[in-house]
């Protein structure tokens, strides 16, 4: 294997070492998470986003080898392959590089260039080309021919024109200045398409728009590029035209002369018919690219914050699918989370049986014992949470707002279908609410991350690039939190390091049958669970009030030796040495380092025997709307309401006040000073207090403002 350590790097700013055993543990099928967690000595500490950098860019350098390989045998078999021209694409680190020192080997399609080669007028563009010192006219006129359609001297000098203007397009060192000059100087123009204004009303502010392209905010990109895909907008891309060829004669024009001019005239043909639409081409997709990046690193940052929402615990749950007309789906949960009992009760007009609907919850509350209520925050949300509210429980119990996205996409799904066949979407889906309450991570995971209600764009950008994110996200939060091996769903389980959907099936038929796993050794009980799967997810798998009591910690099997091996010294259990704090402070960490073990693994685990098996996530905390307000309409300019941060984008962040209707802050009214991005000041799920800016109830746009404290 070629070793690419070097390369990368120098790119990414990393120590050679730590690529190098970076890259040789993904060869051997470790994971990011496993890497990042339980290899820090050979990483030399490297981060889940830096370990997944370096498998991002050795994945760039090997496709670009192959293309190297495909453009190498290309050039070999024209016959036109030098020793020195093979050492020039070998030492190439750029795709456009590449493709730039290729392109006059390219095999073509006719072009006009090609049409007058055949035509016999290479050998006269060159000594234009060439700028020498000739009767232009007299040699025009001896290429002059009815049978080759060259009926006079501009036919003539138009075909050789044509031959140089595509020798121009295809100079490497042109076309390098030509893209820095892009990169720097180009414009990016949107003009309104006539007879669109009444269906484009959303692009108003591109109607008639120009701006640094490389300085255009990746959701503004985004929009025009939206705009132009809906037929709405025109767009054009392009520097100066006037000084940009002012700038390109320099590559050509030796000195002004009545040949020269015909050079002028070819590059001018060049830059407007092949250059620039290429450049633009090319800028659209860098820039492109670069938008859907920030995009989709906006939206991975909303999942991840999401899927670590702090969660409510097992508790014994009483959730609602809140609705008017068909009533509202009540659910009870165990703690586990498994359905207990359902029915449909109508606190609401038309039917509004609310004395019925009351006694009702009255009595399951009282039954099953109930610790809280979950109530889904869609269409009737608000109107059951006053409801609810207003019920005088005989037990003491909190009603929770939690949000619904996503939870139909959930309903009707293989994955709940298979999970509850009896039963119809409305059941499914208030059971998703109450299980969002109880673990919003084990529940989240069941449902496409692009349906969970957060992110910008995500169906304009590059969707496979959106979802590889979007999985290592979700595969990252999983492996952080870590899984209670006896309770997990299917799922949750295929997300684990080293396990995926098949060894998932596997562990639940195993747990089916065999009953609850006592150790992470039973694990190799499991079939096709072999050691590298055990050496992967082990650490990751927890087994609650297990035996040993490192089965419910993060610390790895691998490590068990280390902590028994403290234990031992201190005459004491494992058991004991992770109750007693006074025993740990007595372990000197440098009397266990060895060869494969240092510090890193050893500080992890001494902070993993401190709190074992503990949730790392937030702890759960109370919130409740302004009881006054219910709906848009309730919302008056200058009040000051309690909110819940629902989505973040690059422009601002949106906020949950209970009204049906999020309202957007944006980054402006965030900060009392510039800010380049609202998660320096927000995160998903946070509870904030803003302030009505602007309410236009016929448009449902509400405007806030950040209330600093």
């Amino acid at each position: 294997m070629k070793d690419y350590s070097i390369l990368i790097a120098k790119n990414l700013g990393l120590n050679q070492e730590q690529v190098k055993n970076t890259l040789e543990l993904f060869e051997t099928g470790a994971t990011i998470p496993f890497i990042s967690r339980y290899r820090k000595e050979a990483t030399g500490s490297l981060d889940e986003v830096q370990i997944g950098n370096i498998r991002e860019l050795y994945e760039k350098f090997i496709e670009l080898d192959k293309r190297k390989a495909t453009i190498l045998d290309t050039i070999s078999e024209q016959g036109k392959l030098t020793d020195e021209l093979r050492e020039k694409i070998e030492q190439i680190e750029s795709s456009s590089a590449l493709e730039d020192l290729y392109l006059p080997y390219r095999p073509k399609r006719k072009t006009r260039a090609s049409i007058a080669i055949e035509k016999g007028l290479l050998s006269l563009s060159e000594r234009i080309f060439k700028q020498e010192n000739f009767n232009l006219e007299a040699a025009a006129n001896s290429f002059i021919s009815e049978e080759k359609g060259l009926n006079s001297i501009e036919d003539v000098l138009a075909g050789a024109r044509d031959i140089i203007a595509e020798k121009i397009s295809e100079s490497a060192q042109l076309r390098d200045f030509l893209r820095r000059t892009f990169h720097k100087f180009a414009k990016i123009s949107s003009k309104l398409i006539p007879d669109k204004i009444d269906e484009g009303k959303k692009f108003e502010m591109y109607y008639k728009n120009e701006e640094l392209l490389s300085k255009t905010p990746s959701h503004r990109l985004l929009a025009m590029f939206r705009g132009e895909d809906e037929g709405i907008l025109r767009l054009h891309i392009a520097p100066d035209e006037e000084k940009t060829i002012a700038q390109l004669q320099r590559f050509f024009i030796k000195r002004q002369s009545y040949i020269s001019k015909q050079i002028e005239l070819a590059l001018t043909d060049s830059y407007r018919r092949l250059l620039q639409p290429q450049m633009e081409t090319e800028m659209r997709k860098f820039y492109k690219e670069h938008a859907d990046k920030e995009a989709i690193a906006v939206f991975s940052k909303n999942v991840r914050q999401l899927l670590l929402a702090a969660p409510l615990g097992q508790k014994t749950t009483l959730a609602i699918d809140p609705g008017f007309r068909t009533g509202c789906k009540v659910v009870i949960l165990s703690p586990e989370g498994k359905l207990l009992y359902n029915e449909t009760i109508y606190p609401h007009p038309p039917v509004a049986q609310y004395k019925l609907s009351s006694d009702k919850l009255k009595r399951l509350v009282l039954q099953y014992q109930v610790d809280a209520i979950a109530i889904g925050n869609g269409t009737a949300g608000r109107e059951t949470e006053n409801f609810v509210r207003r019920i005088p429980f005989e037990r003491d119990i909190k009603a929770f707002m939690v949000n619904e996205s996503g939870a139909s996409i959930y309903s009707a799904s293989p994955i709940a279908r298979e999970e509850f066949p009896n039963y119809d979407v409305t059941v499914r889906g208030a059971v998703s609410i109450g299980r969002r309450l109880m673990d919003p991570l084990a529940e989240l995971v069941k449902i496409d991350p692009k349906s969970i209600g957060v992110g910008q764009y995500q169906h304009d950008v590059n969707q496979k690039m959106l979802q590889n994110s979007l999985q290592t996200t979700v595969e990252s939060c999983v492996n952080y939190v870590g899984v209670e091996l006896n309770t997990a769903s299917k799922e949750l389980l295929s997300y684990v390091s080293g396990v995926g959907p098949t060894l998932a099936k596997n562990i639940i038929e195993y747990r089916n049958d065999n009953g609850a796993f006592v150790s992470r050794e039973d694990l190799k009980k499991v079939p096709r669970f072999g050691a590298k799967a055990f050496q992967q997810s082990a650490g990751f798998l927890r087994i609650r009030h297990a035996n040993n009591p490192l089965d419910s910690s993060a610390v790895h099997p691998e490590s068990y030796h280390i902590v028994e091996k403290m234990a031992k010294s201190l005459n004491c259990s494992v058991s004991e040495l992770i109750k007693d704090k006074d025993l740990r402070k007595k372990i000197i960490l440098q009397d266990y380092i060895t060869e494969k073990i240092g510090l890193p693994t050893l500080n992890d685990i001494m902070k993993e025997l401190e709190k074992p098996g503990r949730d790392p996530r937030s702890k759960f905390e109370m919130f409740e709307f302004d009881k006054n307000v219910h709906s848009i309409n309730d919302l008056k300019i200058g009040m000051e309401l309690p909110g819940i941060i629902t989505n973040i984008t690059n422009f601002g962040c949106f906020v949950d006040v209970g009204v049906h209707q999020d309202g957007l802050i944006h980054i402006s009214k965030l900060s009392d000073h510039r800010i380049s991005d609202p998660s320096e000041i927000v995160n998903i799920n946070q509870r904030v207090l803003v302030r009505i800016e602007n309410v236009e109830i016929d448009r449902k746009r509400i405007s806030l403002a950040l209330v600093r404290e």
